[in-house]
């Protein structure tokens, strides 16, 4: 739910807005965050079969630290964002495939 869709919610229900259930946009963080968030999206995905999701390939990372102007007192922030938002996949990934094979284990 966006933070549109939230607000035309509780303006035809009559509530009071609750700024804590209000989801962020993307213009509500600071830069170095969205700059972080399209690092992320711009690194190659490691992929094997039989295991899946395996994480971000940082090949390019020192790269796209440059491109994006990231200074070298930001890349230890920068970096923990990285390594957060990968460790997100790659959970959601595993619970995937384990899904699927305890889907295929049933038949």
């Amino acid at each position: 739910m966006t933070k549109d869709q939230y607000l035309r919610m509780v303006e035809q229900t009559g509530e009071e807005i609750d700024w804590e259930k209000c989801p962020p946009e993307l213009s509500d963080f600071p830069q170095i965050v969205l700059d972080s968030m399209n690092i992320y999206n711009s690194l190659g995905n490691r992929m094997y079969p039989e295991i899946g999701y395996m994480g971000k390939d940082f090949t390019n990372f020192s790269f796209l630290k440059k491109l994006y102007g990231i200074q070298e007192h930001e890349e230890e922030y920068v970096m923990d964002l990285l390594l957060f938002l990968d460790s997100q996949a790659i959970e959601a990934s595993q619970k995937r495939l384990k899904a699927e094979y305890d889907k295929i284990k049933k038949k």
